[in-house]
């Protein structure tokens, strides 16, 4: 009977437990967008399924949000609806931090109102004289007399500064906009509201608010968000959305940003409600 060496056998067990270990302590944190929650959270899903030992922990709060917690080093991946800022970018390049950006898909950012609403299509110049507190009767619009009630992302939202910027061409949000915490609260609160009025990410959609056809060429063709129609670039309110990461943490990142941008994790996209990258 051959004797058994216990000091290799302690050396390759030290070594498989070291494998193990190293295995379940693989972490990925990623904050940010309220857009973009949903979608990281079903990747995350599917991919520890595929990547026993790994563990992604996904939490909104808003673009802003994930993005200071990306500059203080509280997240590994950024996630926002919006491009970084130059202050953004430039407290990065003051701590000597080189970072990367992904946009993982893209979105048809909607806007919705109550289904009781017989309003369905507005210019592009009538949805900003609403968020202005230019108009804030649905009469003045062809609608019932009836008072608008607006509701908007908070400032710290991606969305928030998308829509402003591109629907609103920069104009400020009149005083009278009611500012949500997150996108399921504009859901809720326009599904409950019959004069309301409010925009969310295309994935948020459901049959408890009905989206408006939108015209970007005053009123001569309105379009309706559809992944179909952000695909064909006819719908006019379609955006990136992004992952920032720093450059140094590249290999620890590098599986799931993979995964999120191979054909398994654009049917992810799609199944979500957004539109994967052409």
């Amino acid at each position: 009977m051959k004797k058994v060496n216990f000091k290799l056998l302690l050396i390759s067990f030290a070594a498989i437990s070291a494998f193990s270990f190293t295995q379940t302590a693989t972490s990925i944190k990623l904050k940010g967008s309220d857009t973009v929650l949903p979608l990281s959270q079903k990747v995350a899903e599917v991919y520890m399924k595929q990547n026993a030992g790994s563990k992604v922990t996904v939490t909104g709060g808003g673009s802003g949000v994930g993005i200071a917690a990306f500059l203080d080093g509280t997240t590994d991946i950024a996630m926002s609806s919006r491009p970084m800022k130059m202050s953004e970018k430039l407290k990065l390049q003051d701590a000597g931090k080189a970072y990367k950006e992904v946009i993982v898909a893209y979105d048809a950012l909607s806007v919705v109102v109550n289904p009781a609403n017989k309003i369905s299509q507005l210019t592009r110049e009538q949805i900003e004289s609403i968020f202005t507190g230019k108009v804030t009767n649905w009469k003045q619009l062809g609608g019932d007399d009836m008072k608008i009630i607006a509701y908007s992302r908070e400032s710290s939202s991606g969305t928030f500064e998308f829509f402003k910027e591109h629907v609103m061409l920069n104009k400020n949000y009149g005083t009278g906009i009611l500012m949500m915490a997150s996108t399921g609260a504009i859901v809720q609160s326009v599904s409950q509201t019959k004069g309301a009025i409010g925009y969310i990410g295309f994935a948020y959609m459901e049959k408890t608010v009905k989206a408006l056809k939108i015209s970007y060429d005053k009123g001569k063709t309105f379009i309706s968000p559809s992944v179909e129609n952000a695909k064909s670039k006819t719908y006019p309110v379609v955006r990136p959305l992004y992952y920032y990461y720093l450059t140094k943490d590249e290999k620890k990142v590098k599986s799931f940003i993979t995964f999120i941008l191979s054909a398994q994790g654009q049917k992810i996209v799609s199944e979500v409600g957004y539109i994967p990258k052409q």
